[in-house]
């Protein structure tokens, strides 16, 4: 089962974690990535391509079920305007044992993080501006090859 969703609402984790906990698992390993508040950041506003995003995301997961034999996967990221603390996104995954699941859930994040199209914009004080993608980003998402 693969899950992908791209939403303005708050991520409920324990309603997400849930979903991937199927019976045959016998690990499950999640990320939960907040908007930081460091540097001053007041908040954080993303953008996406509609449908877009959602392919690539599912084209992600397809990936890790494809690598780690998993049993389950969920990717949830918000849009919209979000501040320091809130959850922007969630992933989990199942597989019949830790290692894969750890490995999947790895995976997503750095991938994700450099393949699909979300847009940041920071404001900090009265200034907002666009973020640049991190050069560790990329070295992180390369470390896992293609498919």
């Amino acid at each position: 089962m693969i899950r992908v969703s791209v939403q303005p609402a708050p991520i409920d984790l324990a309603t997400e974690l849930a979903a991937v906990e199927v019976k045959e698992a016998g690990g499950i390993a999640s990320f939960t990535g907040c908007v930081r508040g460091d540097d001053g950041v007041a908040s954080l506003t993303l953008e996406h391509y509609p449908g877009m995003t959602e392919a690539a995301l599912c084209d992600l997961a397809e990936e890790a079920f494809a690598r780690w034999g998993l049993l389950a996967a969920t990717i949830v990221h918000r849009v919209g305007e979000m501040v320091p603390g809130d959850r922007v996104v969630f992933v989990a995954t199942a597989a019949v044992h830790r290692a894969e699941a750890l490995a999947a859930c790895a995976f997503l994040i750095d991938r994700l993080k450099t393949d699909a199209p979300f847009w940041k914009k920071e404001v900090r004080g009265e200034a907002a501006h666009w973020v640049e993608a991190r050069a560790g980003d990329a070295e992180r998402a390369a470390g896992w090859g293609e498919g």
